[in-house]
């Protein structure tokens, strides 16, 4: 690897670039869902699990991932590679031979086992490139590269003809090509670094919860979470049901790639400049309004539909660096991998909760008050994190 690649900045800037890539099959699936369900007769309900399963896989990777600290005991880079290169291969083979949800969802689940070696491994290299006065920017552009990767498929099939095999095809080749960038490019920065690998430490997962900040960071994340990918996954719909025969590909692709990572730079921007806590209340109050007035524009005019989804989509992602911030500095540093892959495990197994409450509430009172019940997660993260910044305060 030349000198040039070597630098803090050209590593953060090739791990952003493998979360793009590599979290492309992400949403693959529930990106093509109508022409899923058109083509194999399955029901809205069934169709959730095309989401749903790769939550359920990425939390299962992820608790594996803590109790054995991989994050932690094995180079990062390699372990970032070898997950995305077999998360593409799950992907590939849904493209080409897939015909029925019995086989999708076991390919989908192994998908979100493999990204557990991905996003979070890519937070504790970034983490191990940006000293504490720069590390919520730096996490505000790796989220940003994870926002902008989860929408790709949604651009794919917005901008091209290519049939739902072709669009996961494409994803599929995006994350072998992140795969490489790892492999080949990413190293492990000095912030971590200390000589030799953890000693395997099962439980620290549970140790950090008894220490009061890393607690609230986590509530706080926890809080995000119940929110965020609900809304990524049942954005479109909301905005279908509100127009009946409109294609919202591009608008959600702008809602929640373009205007997340602009929201994710302002958010790890502010972070660094007013503070840890004051940076996520405030996305976690605009976000949670959004959801409050969400039914006042169901129906209204389409431009003010994409003003409210843009602003949702920034907000709603905003402080999700600055929760991996806060984590990285209040852990254990020998256990920083650990402790935010056990952070995105448990807030992961919380967005299955909601995906599938989303669409039941949908059925029961119609798309124009679903959302409603994702405001209790942004609410209860702001008085977290509200708490946080009383107890990181100077004396």
């Amino acid at each position: 690897m030349t000198t040039r690649l070597a630098t803090p900045a050209a590593q953060r800037g090739l791990i952003a670039a493998v979360q793009v890539l590599g979290l492309a099959v992400w949403f693959s699936a529930s990106a093509v869902v109508p022409a899923l369900r058109e083509s194999w007769g399955i029901s809205a309900t069934a169709a959730v699990w095309l989401t749903a399963s790769v939550q359920l896989g990425f939390v299962a990777g992820a608790v594996t991932s803590t109790a054995l600290n991989l994050a932690d005991r094995l180079r990062a880079h390699l372990l970032m590679a070898t997950c995305a290169a077999l998360a593409a291969a799950c992907t590939a083979v849904f493209a080409l031979a897939v015909d029925s949800l019995t086989t999708a969802i076991p390919l989908r689940f192994l998908t979100g086992v493999f990204l557990a070696g991905v996003y979070p491994v890519g937070m504790k290299l970034t983490a191990s490139w940006a000293p504490p006065a720069r590390r919520g920017l730096a996490f505000g552009v790796m989220i940003g590269a994870l926002t902008l990767g989860s929408a790709l498929p949604h651009l794919i099939r917005g901008l091209s003809e290519l049939p739902w095999r072709g669009v996961m095809g494409a994803a599929a080749g995006c994350a072998v090509l992140g795969a490489l960038v790892a492999l080949t490019l990413v190293r492990e920065g000095p912030q971590f670094a200390s000589g030799t690998p953890a000693r395997p430490h099962p439980r620290y997962a549970l140790t950090m919860f008894r220490e009061r900040g890393p607690r609230l960071v986590n509530l706080g994340y926890f809080g995000h979470m119940w929110e965020l990918y609900a809304l990524w996954t049942w954005l479109p719909s909301f905005l279908i049901a509100g127009r009946s025969g409109t294609d919202v590909s591009l608008v959600a692709f702008v809602s929640i790639g373009i205007a997340g990572v602009a929201g994710c730079l302002l958010g790890g921007w502010a972070a660094d400049r007013y503070g840890r806590s004051p940076a996520a209340v405030a996305a976690l109050v605009v976000s949670g309004a959004c959801c409050l007035v969400s039914p006042l524009f169901f129906s209204a005019p389409l431009v003010a539909v994409v003003a409210l989804a843009v602003v949702w989509g920034a907000a709603v992602i905003a402080d999700s660096g600055v929760f991996s911030t806060s984590l990285s500095e209040v852990a254990d540093k020998r256990y920083v991998g650990t402790a935010l892959t056990a952070q995105t495990a448990i807030g992961f197994a919380l967005t299955v909760v909601t995906i599938q409450l989303v669409p039941v509430l949908a059925g029961a009172v119609g798309w124009r008050w679903a959302f409603w019940l994702l405001v209790p997660g942004p609410l209860v993260g702001a008085l977290a994190m509200r708490e946080f910044g009383r107890l990181r305060a100077p004396a």
